[in-house]
């Protein structure tokens, strides 16, 4: 667990998380590793459904000590008059607050816009839901793999002669989270340098993935061009693709650009095709790309995966083999990045988390704590509302916390 003392950049800034799973969380978590105070609401008894995803340890499931570092737990009970006024008076005085309900739900409880904004003009209500806030689609329900389909993603994924498949983590809602901190960093920048006021971030999961999906609309719409599944190559990108080398591994290779195209064919014995005039630029070599995979598909099955590795990182070409948990865990590279991050779970046994993304070379980000027990923080938190131990034992009998 790091140990720096730097100061952290989103110190004094308090953020209100509600709802759970992965999208609103994260989102939250990019805060409270960079130092924002995070008060995490969950729900009485069971909590955040995440505490029991994926592989458990102890009854916990190790990703949420991960993606809840340094977040405050209280337990609230928002079907309760009681619950939400707790909410409105945390929200009083915090700068950002985050949900990731169906759109309506806040409403319902008292706790939408127009609500906070009475209590806090000041607050940025970070809201993510599947569609959006508004239009046809508002209350449907949105998982990360439906915003992928509806978002433009899955139809790319995979070989165009079987079924679109999906990455193996839920790009849908990381994407999501990562647009909904922009925008609340935008909102906090605008209402503190620009004497702006408080407002709502609409993170929508399908426009975020159709967010990063480069030329697919300006070639459609001008083109009428709908890009096609093409397996592990990359369609008007040429080379760069995967191949398959003499032992069986597999090596991933880039040599789109000019220069590195030219390295590469004169490191697989092909001279002749890095002097090709018609190859020079990456539309020509588009034209003729099942001539130049076919030669470099060709020498990697001629050379094991550390021969080829070895070759073309000599050459400068851009080339890894395809890394899996246990090759990033003993990679030197991540280690000395601190990508790798040793800490202590509550029953003193050792594990790793991810690191913190991005690096910053003044104001660090850094795990404090891992992710809490279920309410670990209601005295602290609820003790600042005024709320003496009796007052918070009571809440606890009439099931409110």
């Amino acid at each position: 667990m790091a140990t720096t003392e730097k100061p952290m950049p989103l110190q004094g800034v308090r953020v209100v998380e509600l709802g759970g799973l992965i999208a609103g969380p994260y989102a939250a978590s990019l805060f409270a590793q960079f130092g924002a105070e995070v008060i995490k609401v969950e729900s009485p008894g069971e909590g955040d459904p995440l505490r029991r995803w994926r592989k458990l340890h102890n009854g916990t499931s190790l990703w949420w000590y991960s993606l809840n570092r340094n977040k405050k737990s209280i337990t609230l009970n928002l079907k309760s008059e009681q619950g939400r006024r707790i909410v409105r008076s945390l929200v009083e005085k915090a700068d950002v607050a985050i949900e990731n309900f169906r759109p309506g739900v806040l409403e319902g409880w008292g706790l939408g816009w127009e609500d906070l904004s009475k209590v806090n003009p000041r607050l940025v209500l970070v809201r993510i839901s599947g569609y959006g806030q508004d239009g046809p689609y508002r209350d449907k329900p949105g998982f990360a793999a439906i915003a992928e389909a509806v978002g433009g993603l899955r139809y790319l994924m995979g070989y165009p002669d079987r079924a679109p498949v999906r990455a193996g983590v839920s790009l849908g809602d990381t994407l999501a989270a990562l647009y909904a901190v922009i925008g609340a960093l935008v909102a906090l920048h605008h209402r503190d340098v620009n004497g702006g006021k408080g407002q709502v971030v609409d993170a929508a999961l399908y426009e975020s993935v159709f967010g990063v999906m480069e030329s697919l609309i300006p070639e459609y719409s001008r083109l009428g061009f709908v890009r096609e599944r093409s397996g592990a190559s990359l369609p008007g990108i040429a080379p760069s693709n995967t191949y398959t080398c003499r032992d069986g591994s597999y090596v991933v290779i880039g040599g789109n650009s000019d220069g590195i195209f030219k390295r590469l064919m004169q490191a697989i014995g092909r001279p002749d095709l890095a002097s090709d005039p018609s190859l020079t630029y990456n539309d020509g070599r588009v034209q003729k790309i099942e001539i130049i995979d076919a030669a470099i598909s060709g020498w990697t099955a001629r050379h094991s995966l550390g021969e080829a590795l070895s070759a073309l990182e000599q050459a400068e070409v851009p080339v890894a083999k395809i890394y899996t948990a246990a090759d990033i865990h003993a990679d030197p590279h991540f280690r000395h990045r601190g990508m790798i991050e040793p800490v202590v779970l509550p029953d003193g046994v050792a594990m790793d988390l991810p690191g913190i993304v991005p690096r910053l070379s003044e104001t660090p980000g850094r795990t404090t704590w891992i992710g809490p027990p279920l309410g670990a923080h209601a005295a602290e938190v609820l003790g600042r509302l005024g709320l003496d131990a009796s007052a918070v034992e009571s809440l606890r009998k009439e099931g409110v916390i």
